[in-house]
């Protein structure tokens, strides 16, 4: 039975991914890739690691994968000029991914396991431990330190990306909430008078 989830999975994971590229409706590109997603953490389950496929269930499906289909929907994106665009770089995206698929070729079947490999595997993480458990003490213990790091650069990241964003135009009214807590109502409106029949 896990052999057949194993290959079920497997094959909606590529299944997923290869109709997320060619699908020609954005709407459709997204469902797939949501599916790719979801068949990526079926096999997260088979493999024993649970909170890493609740990770990415929730983090990727739940956030990620539901803004770009909220993104792609209220957008009013003319996507025939996109793909007339994209046709114009095909001949290079194609020269490019055989390039990539050729390192692959080459990386995998070079592919030695390393000796002690599994023993050292099973050493770092005890079976009476339960995998949750062995990744929290391997972020927040060994790891402490690097983990922070990584999140102080998204950080600094974040906000890089707000400051190179950023634009002070000066034909936009903002808001001054110091002169709106400062304001005189008595100065703030103005009474007038209008006579029946006459305008301001």
């Amino acid at each position: 039975m896990s052999v057949f989830a194993f290959y079920l999975f497997a094959i909606s994971t590529l299944a997923g991914g290869l109709f997320t590229v060619v699908s020609r409706n954005p709407v459709h590109s997204v469902l797939w890739l949501i599916l790719a997603f979801l068949s990526s953490a079926g096999l997260f389950v088979l493999l024993g690691a649970e909170f890493v496929a609740m990770l990415l269930i929730i983090v990727y499906v739940g956030a990620v994968a539901v803004l770009f289909l909220f993104v792609v929907m209220m957008l009013d994106i003319d996507f025939s000029a996109l793909k007339a665009e994209m046709a114009r770089y095909m001949p290079l995206a194609l020269l490019i991914g055989i390039v990539i698929l050729m390192q692959f070729v080459l990386a995998f079947g070079a592919w030695e396991t390393a000796p002690g490999a599994a023993e050292n595997l099973a050493q770092a993480i005890p079976v009476d431990r339960h995998n949750t458990e062995a990744l929290g003490m391997i972020l927040y213990d060994q790891y402490f330190l690097l983990f922070q790091l990584a999140g102080l650069i998204l950080l600094v990241a974040m906000i890089g990306a707000i400051v190179l964003t950023l634009r002070h135009r000066s034909d936009i009214k903002r808001q001054d909430v110091l002169a709106q807590i400062y304001r005189d109502p008595k100065t703030a409106m103005e009474l007038r008078d209008v006579k029946p029949g006459q305008g301001l």
